[in-house]
């Protein structure tokens, strides 16, 4: 088992009267499943310079320094990310063959441990990809890979909800992935874990669905970081998800699905339909 040297996770007091209110806390604890683990520090925000993700006004009790528990607060995702950037066809060894291709996925499809994927009347096959997704700690350009791990604050768990339908029908993705809702991620950032060989999977339903390893992507991290900072600033708080190379399971409304990753955690959504009828599907005129 991996052993996950520190935590960092954001997050908003039970009792907050804000959506906009968010704290970041820190811990050394391994995990969530005693009570040391637990036990939070407030701590200042890890992604310097970014406004989006500065920590909210002063609150009693949430200085940094002051000690907060799980029971006083709700994970939201890790970051809010300025870009958000997936790997496609990057699910094994084969796909070193073809040109390494990124595509996008809005920030506003990003949401938290626990919130609903919506699903829109008329989406007939729609899929969940648990990924090993990297949290970006600092603004960065053209970084080689001598260098490329020290634009990464560390790794969280994504879900890259992925239309079927929307992605046969759209040749650049768009709609296919950029659904509000449609980037479950979380819960936490793991500082400092060796990424190599990590354990994936997804439970949907109850039912665990064969797992998988980071070792069998075909592109590895260092490498997704060197072409994406290539032709783009990285910001601190982007999240780049590296892609999926084990089994999944269509969702519908009603269902549950688990995003497993070692060393990190879970990352749980319910599904549910969408209020949105008809969404990425344009209008005949």
């Amino acid at each position: 088992m991996t052993v996950l040297p520190r935590r960092i996770a954001r997050v908003r007091p039970h009792d907050s009267a804000s959506n906009d209110e968010h704290f970041f806390v820190a811990s050394d604890a391994a995990t969530s499943d005693d009570t040391s683990g637990q036990t939070w520090t407030v701590t200042g925000s890890p992604f310097t310079g970014s406004r989006a993700n500065a920590s909210s006004p002063f609150r009693a009790g949430w200085q940094v320094g002051s000690t907060v528990t799980e029971d006083s607060f709700r994970f939201l995702a890790p970051s809010v990310p300025a870009n958000v950037l997936g790997l496609a066809h990057n699910t094994g060894a084969p796909g070193r063959a073809l040109p390494t291709q990124a595509f996008h996925k809005a920030s506003t499809s990003v949401v938290g441990p626990g919130d609903a994927i919506e699903i829109a009347q008329g989406m007939t096959h729609v899929d969940p990809e648990a990924e090993l997704t990297i949290v970006i700690g600092t603004e960065a350009r053209g970084l080689t890979l001598e260098n490329a791990r020290s634009a990464v604050l560390g790794f969280t768990i994504g879900n890259d909800v992925t239309c079927r339908d929307l992605q046969k029908s759209d040749e650049l993705w768009i709609s296919a992935k950029s659904q509000d809702t449609f980037t479950p991620a979380g819960p936490w950032i793991a500082v400092g874990l060796d990424d190599a060989d990590l354990g994936i999977s997804i439970v949907h339903n109850g039912k665990s669905l064969a797992p998988a390893s980071t070792a069998d992507l075909g592109w590895n991290v260092d490498e997704i970081l060197v072409y994406a900072s290539a032709f783009m600033t990285l910001h601190p708080g982007d999240l780049i998800l590296t892609g999926f190379p084990a089994e999944t399971a269509a969702l519908s409304p009603g269902d549950n699905v688990v995003c497993r990753i070692e060393g990190i955690g879970e990352l749980a959504n319910p599904v549910v339909e969408s209020p949105w009828p008809g969404a990425g599907v344009a209008p005949k005129v």
